[in-house]
């Protein structure tokens, strides 16, 4: 019963619990960035390109005979993958940037400290009062 209350108290602390939250946003916003990518960005790249689509860009080093597949280097797809990094992390650094100008504008300015309290009055009173004295 032991093993169960340490695996409950593991699950429940915070960090555990957040890394979770941010591996399942991560996950649904990976998605969304593929889709940006695939149906918003890469679709006028094609265009300028001349309908270039790099996945279909491979160096055949053994052509395909009967019921064997060709034996290709798919470099189309890994400029593909390489271009897709560089959006995501593009999109992803522009994201980071504006959540930390909006926290930014969020924190305001330090609070002033507070008043001191009567007793604190009373002492700095008595200090200024020993100091007049050991002057005279």
């Amino acid at each position: 019963m032991s093993v169960l209350k340490e695996l409950k108290s593991f699950m429940m602390r915070g960090n555990v619990v957040d890394m979770a939250v941010g591996v399942i946003i991560g996950g649904a916003f990976g998605k969304i960035v593929s889709s940006l990518v695939s149906d918003i960005i890469m679709p006028p790249i094609g265009v300028i390109l001349n309908g270039v689509d790099f996945t279909d860009l491979k160096l055949v080093l053994k052509e395909a005979a009967g019921d064997t597949a060709a034996v290709s280097i798919n470099y189309g797809v890994f400029l593909q993958t390489i271009l897709d990094f560089v959006i995501i992390s593009t999109a992803i650094f522009f994201a980071i940037k504006g959540i930390n100008k909006l926290q930014s504008a969020k924190e305001e300015a330090p609070a002033a400290p507070p008043a001191p309290t009567k007793e604190e009055q009373l002492l700095s009173e008595i200090r200024d009062l020993l100091k007049e004295q050991n002057k005279k």
